[in-house]
């Protein structure tokens, strides 16, 4: 979803809103360096473990409800949907519970980390997605944090809930482009909800 090259992969990168997700782990295993920022991580593995639990089943309604939005091509119905991602949470549970270092209690829009400590900063299903929920002012306040931290963000997906595109991606990317960053809408091989196919890169212009 992310476009993520070899050579990304080797890059310093900060994971913001990555709440109960294997990708720290995974790449970790493979002498990657991430590091994951969520309030979710104030808890102990033990108690996202519940919430996981708790919170599984009307996940996996919510998503039956309105598998129309969705693209059924690599992964073929809600069940193994929930497999997969019961299976991914796992995975983070059992890294999560010994290596709390690469994740950080922390929460947009201010991050508690030095300018430019990371290569890359990517933002998955958090900022756009929830756009009826949280304000333009936050995505603005929150993309400008990630760039302060990282030379370059990568946001995806660019549609809101009901899978279709944020009201704030245009006003944002606007207001972007007038402060000085540079911005572009790139396509990506990842498609899961319907449309849901591209990601905004966003770097200050000259740091």
């Amino acid at each position: 979803m992310f476009s993520l090259t070899e050579t990304d992969l080797r890059a310093k990168i900060l994971g913001c809103g990555d709440g109960p997700a294997s990708f720290n782990s995974e790449l970790t295993r493979q002498d990657g360096h991430v590091t994951s920022v969520d309030p979710i991580y104030r808890f102990s593995a033990e108690e996202i473990g519940v919430r996981i639990d708790k919170t599984y089943p009307m996940v996996m309604e919510q998503t039956r409800s309105n598998k129309d939005e969705f693209v059924w091509n690599n992964i073929h119905s809600v069940e193994e949907l929930g497999q997969v991602r019961m299976a991914a949470m796992r995975r983070f549970l059992d890294d999560y519970s010994t290596a709390n270092d690469r994740y950080i209690n922390a929460e947009l829009p201010i991050l508690p980390f030095e300018e430019k400590s990371f290569e890359i900063a990517l933002s998955s299903h958090f900022l756009f997605l929830y756009s009826e929920l949280l304000s333009y002012d936050f995505h603005l306040q929150s993309i400008k944090e990630l760039c302060r931290v990282a030379k370059e963000t990568r946001i995806f997906p660019l549609l809101e809930l009901g899978a279709k595109k944020s009201r704030h991606l245009d006003r944002a990317v606007n207001e972007l482009k007038k402060s000085g960053y540079q911005c572009s809408i790139e396509k990506v091989d990842y498609e899961f909800q319907k449309g849901g196919n591209e990601m905004l890169i966003v770097k200050l212009s000259n740091k």
